[in-house]
């Protein structure tokens, strides 16, 4: 078998610019990738077939609904060539966290099965599996920062992120994403008047990078809290550490970050607030 990382997707910022008519909602958001990841193997066969393994299993729910399952109908429905057969997933990623594991994993599955038809991951076909099978898959296909826009189908260039490193933090508690957009309000057709600019005059440079990060924000960090209040304790706590460069939460929460120059830092921050909160899943990782 041949094996693909499925790394967690982290949502340094979020705008929520409006709901569009047929019901999704448009967002602005800077992603980027991190050290941590599940990790998904393929194996050719005659049926397709999903094993889920690893410390976070329970979390992944039924197999018949799985991303991986979903990208890879996907994709065979555009390429006749493409060979379906047998994947295992490590899930060691918790389940909706913000952390965009489902749609990592499915991108990971992508990439092994263009790989075996000797396709592009850029290739239009595969990008087009990648779009039906979830709104971030697109995003995840090459984990690299970048700006996503529009329902997360719309990518922007490359870009050079610092060396940063980030301790992510998950309370153990749940926020799906359908409640927490469903939490947020709004009407179809409708704006976010309250949400600032966000990618509007973003800069080169770390400089640049660095202030954008410490003065933006996420626009479902609201609803997610009201859902999951334990957002609002980690939050906090991130907050009070003083060589963090920025805090925030990711994508539709529950994982929150603080974001590091150096590793040092991260490593040690991680060791204070896991030795704090033993309840809480606490890792340091480095950011592309």
């Amino acid at each position: 078998m041949r094996w693909q990382r499925a790394p967690a997707k982290i949502n340094l910022t979020l705008r929520v610019i409006g709901r569009r008519a047929d019901g999704y909602h448009e967002l602005e958001s800077l992603v980027a990738f991190a050290g941590l990841c599940d990790w998904i193997a393929f194996e050719p066969g005659r049926d397709l077939v999903l094993e889920v393994l690893g410390p976070r299993a329970v979390e992944a729910g039924p197999i018949d609904e799985n991303l991986v399952l979903r990208a890879a109908r996907a994709l065979a429905a555009h390429f006749s060539e493409v060979k379906l057969g047998r994947f295992r997933l490590v899930k060691r990623l918790p389940a909706a966290a913000g952390l965009g594991g489902g749609s990592a994993d499915a991108a990971a599955a992508l990439r092994l099965l263009a790989d075996e038809a000797r396709l592009s991951v850029d290739d239009p076909g595969v990008r087009a599996a990648a779009t039906a099978t979830g709104a971030d898959v697109l995003a995840c296909l090459r984990p690299q920062a970048r700006m996503m826009t529009g329902v997360g189908d719309q990518l922007g260039p490359l870009i050079p992120l610092p060396k940063m490193f980030a301790v992510l933090v998950n309370p153990q508690v749940q926020a799906p994403t359908p409640k927490v957009f469903a939490a947020l309000g709004l009407a179809r057709g409708s704006t976010l008047e309250s949400s600032p600019s966000s990618f509007d005059g973003l800069g080169n440079g770390t400089a640049a990078i660095l202030d954008f990060l410490a003065s933006s924000r996420n626009d479902l960090e609201a609803a997610a809290v009201g859902i999951a209040p334990a957002i609002d304790v980690v939050r906090e706590r991130l907050a009070q550490i003083p060589e963090a460069i920025a805090t925030g939460m990711s994508g539709s929460g529950a994982t929150c970050f603080a974001l590091f120059g150096d590793r040092r830092s991260a490593t040690l921050a991680r060791r204070i607030v896991a030795a704090e909160r033993p309840d809480w899943w606490v890792e340091a990782t480095a950011i592309h």
